[in-house]
C-alpha cells in the first residue's frame, strides 16, 4: 500500500515553517555524510517534451525517492515517489507542484539566514510567478522586512501580485516598472523568471546586498549578468556539482576558469558552520538555487508523517498478494 497524497493534501499539510525546517535539516543532512544525491538527469524526445529526474537518500531518517516531473507546452508534472530505506517499501506517491514551489522557496529562505545581514530589511523582487510567491514568503520568515520592490514585465500581473503579497505578509509591496528600480538599494534581491538573457546587472547592485538567484536551471539561461557574479564576495550553491551542469549564471560569467569555480561553496558547509555566509555587512552575497533531491525528499518525508498523524491521504494497493507477488 502506498498513500496517495494530492496537490489539495499539501497545501492543508505543508506550511513554509515546516518547509524551513526541512530544507534546513536536509542541507545538515549532505554537510555530515548522511545524505545521499543524485543530480537532475533530462530526458528529451526531440519536438516533444521533457521528463526530469533526480533522486535522494536519507540515512537519518531513513527514507529516499525521486522527483520526477515532466516539462511541455501544456505545463508542467510534478511527483514524488517516496520509498522507505530499510525495506524498500514506496509509502506514498505525491503530488508536487506545490511541494516543489514551497521547498524551493526555503532554500531560499535558509541561504537568507545564513548569508544576508542581520539587518536586511528591504528585497528587491524581479519575477512574479507561482515561485516569486513562496521565496517572498520564506525570506519573510528569517528576516524582519519592512519593504519588498517587484517587478515583472506585464504591469497588471505585477500590481496584482503586489497587492496579494502585501496582503498575505502584511508589508508594503510597492510595484516599479523596471527590474533596475527593484534591485537598487534592495538589501536582499531575489530573481525568480523563466528568461534566458540576464535580467540583473552588476551595477545595480550595491555592497551588503545578498542576491537569491532560482530561476535559471539550464546552461544557455542566465538572469545575472557577468559583473553581477563577479563582483559577488561569497557564493553558495545547493549543489557545486549540479551548478556546473546547469547553473547558467556562473557557466557563463566563469567560462573555463577553475578557479572561479574553485571560489563556490555547497549551501550545506555554509549552514553547517563550516564555511561562513558572510563575515562583514559590506560583502555581496550570493545563493545559486538549482533545486535539488534531498530537499524534495525531506520535505515529502515531512509531509508523508504528518498525513498519517491526521489521517489525510488515500491508500493506494501495489504489489499484492493477489498479483502473486506479496
Amino acid at each position: 500500500m502506498a498513500l496517495l497524497l494530492s496537490e489539495s493534501d499539501l497545501r492543508t499539510l505543508l506550511t513554509m515553517p515546516l518547509a524551513l525546517e526541512a530544507v534546513e535539516t536536509a542541507f545538515l543532512r549532505l554537510a555530515d555524510g548522511n545524505a545521499i544525491l543524485h543530480s537532475r538527469q533530462r530526458l528529451h524526445i526531440p519536438g516533444q517534451s521533457y521528463l526530469h529526474y533526480m533522486a535522494a537518500g536519507d540515512a537519518t531518517d531513513g527514507y529516499m525517492g525521486l522527483k520526477i516531473y515532466s516539462s511541455s507546452r501544456e505545463g508542467l508534472r510534478f511527483i514524488v515517489p517516496l520509498f522507505r530505506s530499510d525495506s524498500g517499501d514506496l509509502v506514498a506517491l505525491i503530488e508536487a507542484d506545490y511541494l516543489g514551489q514551497m521547498r524551493t522557496g526555503a532554500a531560499s529562505g535558509i541561504a537568507t539566514k545564513y548569508m544576508a545581514r542581520e539587518n536586511a530589511s528591504t528585497v528587491g523582487m524581479v519575477g512574479t510567478g507561482l515561485q516569486a510567491h513562496t521565496q517572498l514568503e520564506a525570506v519573510a520568515a528569517v528576516r524582519k522586512l519592512e519593504r519588498i520592490r517587484v517587478y515583472g514585465r506585464d504591469a497588471n500581473r505585477r500590481a496584482n501580485f503586489a497587492r496579494e503579497i502585501s496582503e498575505r505578509l502584511h508589508l508594503p509591496v510597492e510595484p516599479v516598472s523596471s527590474a533596475e528600480q527593484a534591485v537598487r538599494g534592495a538589501d536582499i534581491v531575489i530573481t525568480a523568471t523563466t528568461t534566458t538573457n540576464p535580467v540583473v546587472e552588476g551595477q545595480w547592485i550595491e555592497p551588503g546586498t545578498h542576491i537569491n538567484a532560482i530561476g535559471a536551471n539550464f546552461p544557455q539561461k542566465r538572469e545575472l549578468d557577468d559583473q553581477a557574479v563577479l563582483s559577488v564576495d561569497v557564493i553558495a550553491a545547493d549543489s557545486l556539482q549540479q551548478s556546473r551542469e546547469e547553473a547558467g549564471d556562473l557557466i557563463h560569467a566563469f567560462g573555463s576558469d577553475e578557479a572561479r569555480w574553485a571560489t563556490v561553496h555547497d549551501i550545506s558547509k555554509i549552514v553547517s558552520g563550516k564555511v561562513k555566509g558572510r563575515t562583514t555587512d559590506q560583502q555581496i552575497t550570493l545563493f545559486k538555487s538549482n533545486g535539488i533531491a534531498i530537499e524534495d525528499i525531506v520535505v515529502a518525508s515531512r509531509v508523508y508523517e504528518a498525513a498519517l498523524q491526521r489521517g489525510i491521504g488515500r491508500q493506494v494497493p501495489l504489489w499484492t498478494k493477489a498479483d502473486g507477488r506479496g
